[in-house]
């Protein structure tokens, strides 16, 4: 049977698409994937420092995140104990595995509500993407 020239390709040969979902509170305050995947990288790891080399930052741009995101809501959601003999470390407190599981429900019902037209604009890419114009084309006179 000849290949429908309409017809999508498979899965596994389109581009990948991700969506990304950032909420902003007023005032200020923004929770988004890498906050949320920080979160889950002090839970699994029992420390900033270590959640942080999981996710290739640095131990100042981790902390910076967790002081961000303690501040932002009405209770911290990362409580740290000082390094020393005992090791220190961090865990997250109830309120935040509370906000992760939030977070992550949400991001749940909007991937589940735009499946499709999610993959229909994953089908619609170019998976062999042409260069681009180095100036813009010249109008026909």
């Amino acid at each position: 049977m000849p290949e429908d020239a309409t017809m999508p390709a498979p899965a596994e040969t389109r581009p990948a698409l991700r969506l990304g979902l950032r909420l902003d509170f007023t005032p200020g305050g923004r929770l988004g994937p890498g906050k949320a995947d920080l979160l889950e990288a002090i839970a699994s790891t029992g420390s900033i420092s270590g959640a942080g080399r999981a996710m290739t930052m640095s131990y100042r741009r981790a902390w910076l995140l967790v002081d961000d995101l303690n501040r932002m809501f009405r209770q911290p959601l990362v409580e740290a104990q000082p390094g020393g003999a005992q090791g220190g470390g961090a865990r997250l407190t109830p309120l935040g595995h509370e906000v992760l599981a939030h977070y992550r429900a949400v991001e749940r019902t909007v991937l589940e509500a735009a499946a499709a037209p999610i993959e229909a604009l994953r089908g619609a890419i170019d998976p062999t993407p042409r260069p681009a114009r180095t100036q813009p084309a010249q109008a026909q006179e």
